[in-house]
């Protein structure tokens, strides 16, 4: 992959809002090379989507974020992938993942309660046949999403005293 593509893409996953004229500026090309390179991008599906960064919190909604590890016995010729495009499809399902150790994917979704998000789980997920067991993790707080810090630090309350 090419110097600009690799800056562009680094770029836009910070900020895709960003203005392909700034880009251009930035990288010393005209917008139009800048432009044709993110659609061609696009058009390769390495870039697959854009994405806004909500706090849902500071919007007043309320909402439970879990982490769900599955176990999962692999079909034959086709692996973890068959089973993974049938818990992706699930509406509810944010992402999944083929990760290493004691369970085979990781599944993250969002539900507005955390009983909505057990009945998923024991409703949809468990009876899958190829599902061997899953382990529930609720997200309680967040301190950094996607490369963002959420919320700001709160200042220490003590009083600075000097002497």
């Amino acid at each position: 992959m090419n110097e600009l593509r690799m800056e562009i893409l680094k770029y836009l996953e910070k900020n895709s809002r960003i203005d392909l004229g700034e880009l251009a500026v930035l990288f010393g090309v005209d917008e139009v090379t800048v432009a044709n390179e993110v659609a061609e991008m696009e058009k390769e599906k390495i870039i697959c989507g854009y994405h806004t960064l909500i706090d849902w919190d500071k919007a007043g909604v309320e909402s439970v974020t879990a982490l769900i590890e599955v176990r999962v016995t692999p079909q034959r010729d086709k692996g973890f992938d068959k089973i993974a495009e049938r818990i992706y499809n699930y509406p509810e399902v944010h992402a999944v993942y083929l990760i290493s150790g004691g369970y085979d994917l990781l599944v993250t979704l969002e539900g507005k309660t955390l009983k909505e998000v057990s009945r998923f789980v024991s409703e949809k997920l468990s009876p899958i046949e190829s599902v061997l067991s899953t382990a529930t993790h609720f997200i309680l707080k967040k301190y950094k999403d996607h490369g963002t810090i959420l919320g700001s630090k709160k200042e220490s309350e003590r009083m600075l005293v000097t002497l």
